[in-house]
């Protein structure tokens, strides 16, 4: 049965593999663009702005359109893998919550698919900043929105938790192929996913800010996260260590793209990263 279902679903590996390509992508462009901002004495970039930085550089344009593909192969492969549970988290309450929460990834990274095209395609060019403060706003206006927007903080706290978690516990090696590469960038590895797990937690640290004060202007992505981590002790020093985290979760992402273990779709018998580290 396990036989017939890897190759019923086969399909879904190359998928994954572009999806994860174009992901890593977008992290080592904002990570490579804010430390090179830093070394000439500016800022940590956001997404939308390393992403309209490309547009103006030679070649950057191809690279928007592989990380357009990307995006796009991710967030088919996001709702395919919720769907069929390729990954074998089950029905039970923990499964589902993985499963929605694949969904939710799966539009996120849609929506910076959507920024890329219109980088490409738009002649207005890019945004003149972070949106997200603006769609807070409009959210709170809503009954209830500030409880919706806390909702929302302790939805992305848990996933920045839930990365910390994968990183410090090694729990990101079971689905990973074990290989003489994966046992050596391990650490690498596990520094990515945490520094990634760093950015989402104060993300959702500025989202319930911004519910706990009514005021939208609190809330932010990358870009206001870094302007956070800037303002704390030693806050250049902090930054330019999470990015350089955040380009080990690029190439997180690039190894998944190759050596990720999809239980309902890959090859059967493969051992896992986890089984060697641990065996």
């Amino acid at each position: 049965m396990k036989g017939m279902a890897a190759k019923d679903m086969g399909w879904a590996i190359p998928v994954m593999r572009v999806g994860y390509l174009g992901r890593g992508l977008v992290y080592l462009a904002v990570a490579g663009i804010s430390l090179y901002s830093i070394w000439r004495g500016g800022q940590a970039q956001d997404t939308s702005s390393a992403l309209g930085w490309l547009e103006n550089t030679w070649g950057g344009g191809m690279v928007l359109f592989l990380i357009l593909l990307g995006m796009l192969a991710y967030a088919i492969w996001r709702v395919v893998d919720a769907a069929f549970d390729l990954e074998d988290y089950g029905t039970d309450g923990k499964g589902i919550i993985a499963r929605i929460g694949m969904v939710v990834t799966g539009g996120i990274h849609l929506g910076i698919g959507m920024l890329a095209f219109s980088l490409l395609f738009s002649s207005s060019g890019g945004s003149d900043g972070s949106s997200i403060p603006r769609h807070v706003g409009q959210v709170m206006e809503w009954p209830g929105g500030r409880w919706i927007i806390g909702l929302v903080a302790v939805l992305i706290l848990g996933a920045g938790g839930y990365y910390l978690r994968q990183g410090w516990k090694g729990e990101f090696r079971k689905h990973l192929r074990a290989n003489r590469f994966t046992r050596r960038w391990s650490p690498v590895l596990q520094a990515g996913v945490m520094a990634h797990g760093l950015v989402i937690g104060v993300i959702g640290w500025l989202f319930l800010f911004a519910a706990w004060r009514a005021d939208p202007q609190e809330a932010g992505g990358v870009g206001e996260a870094f302007s956070w981590l800037s303002s704390q002790a030693y806050g250049r020093f902090l930054v330019v260590a999470v990015c350089l985290g955040l380009a080990g979760f690029a190439i997180f992402c690039f190894v998944n793209a190759a050596y990720r273990i999809v239980p309902k779709a890959s090859e059967p018998d493969l051992h896992s990263l986890a089984d060697r580290v641990m065996g």
